[in-house]
């Protein structure tokens, strides 16, 4: 099969082979044919080193694909259900599932992580995250993926299974946002747009866009954004609306120190400083242990959303269904796997895009 494969961390390009096998499926696993699959910037952290990757390896994460093949044990999913996709598989066993946090459970993702997910050329392979989505095929636990109604288009699908629970996730879940309030994302990426789309579902009053690309703002005001500045006028903008004295709620969606201290900056005291972008390992942001003290401000770091991916992709269909929730608007561009390499390049140069979506046959 065909797949798109970093032969070692720090390439800035995969390469594109047909001589790809999955691993067997084991008794607890599942194969899915993948049919749709987002670019997402964690991508190209994975790529560079900024988050965690085994090479040689598979790339791709936010997918979607039909079930070819089901383990001997497997009893939750059937040969030809749809399915979205996660790269952390609740166990729904241990502390973290048990008490509400099941992304954070790492029972199926450590063995997902570091064991072979394919076959290249006659040699192991990773899967990235533990998936490996920039591929026709995939192994992955029977956990890592929840059946979805088969009229939700393959990649409206995709989205969801990381960017919109990251996004929408970080607001409504670790965030829970409160109607009314005021409310600023830094960085209008996918995710970004997905924390916009999130703030407008919780109804807050104000919801600022900061991004430093021009043609990113009328994009954020087009999914809820009801103003946009680049990072230089936010000061102003913070003057104009909160007479300086800060946002209830302040998303970091870029995860750079200098992004995260401007969050934090631009929360008032008593408000809630959100980081939603994955930084590297050793980014360091500093704060005076008197600032923790006197603005009692809460620093929530949100993974994934702080999503349950098994109670939220259908509500993130059914807001979607309703109208509430814009997702084919999301998809700036649709791609084949050939092209997976242009989408990675577009995607660092910025501008307008949103998301990139691999479509398979």
């Amino acid at each position: 099969m065909k797949a798109a494969v970093l032969n070692q961390v720090g390439d800035d390009k995969l390469e594109l082979r047909d001589d790809v096998t999955t691993t067997p499926v084991g008794p607890q696993e599942i194969r899915i044919r993948i049919k749709a699959c987002g670019v997402c910037h964690s991508d190209l952290s994975a790529m560079d080193g900024t988050l965690p990757a085994l090479a040689p390896g598979v790339v791709g994460h936010e997918g979607a694909g039909e079930v070819a093949e089901i383990g001997s044990a497997v009893t939750s999913l059937a040969v030809g259900d749809h399915v979205a996709i996660t790269f952390v598989p609740p166990c729904g066993k241990c502390a973290q599932c048990v008490t509400g946090q099941s992304h954070l459970c790492l029972v199926h993702t450590i063995s997902a992580f570091t064991s072979p997910r394919f076959v290249v050329g006659g040699n192991p392979a990773f899967g990235y995250a533990g998936l490996g989505a920039f591929a026709e095929e995939m192994v992955v636990p029977a956990d890592a993926a929840v059946k979805i109604d088969d009229d939700v288009p393959w990649d409206v699908a995709a989205l969801l299974s990381c960017g919109i629970l990251t996004g929408v996730g970080a607001v409504l879940n670790t965030a829970k946002v409160e109607p009314g309030s005021s409310v600023a994302v830094i960085g209008c990426g996918g995710v970004g747009v997905a924390v916009i789309q999130g703030a407008r579902l919780a109804a807050a009053a104000k919801i600022v866009a900061v991004d430093p690309v021009l043609e990113k703002h009328e994009v954020a005001q087009r999914f809820g954004a009801t103003h946009a500045t680049t990072p230089d006028g936010i000061a102003d903008l913070n003057n104009q609306l909160n007479f300086g004295m800060g946002f209830d709620y302040v998303f970091d969606v870029v995860g750079l120190p200098a992004t995260i201290r401007q969050a934090w900056d631009l929360t008032r005291r008593g408000g809630h400083t959100v980081v939603v972008g994955a930084g590297r390992a050793d980014a360091m942001v500093s704060f005076s242990a008197q600032e923790l003290f006197l603005h009692d401000k809460t620093l929530h770091g949100s993974f994934y959303g702080t999503a349950n991916f098994r109670r939220d992709i259908p509500r993130m269909i059914a807001l979607w269904r309703q109208g509430r929730l814009d997702l084919e608007g999301m998809i700036s561009k649709r791609i084949r796997l050939e092209d997976v390499n242009e989408g990675l390049q577009a995607l660092k140069g910025g501008g307008s895009l949103i998301r990139q979506v691999i479509l398979f046959d």
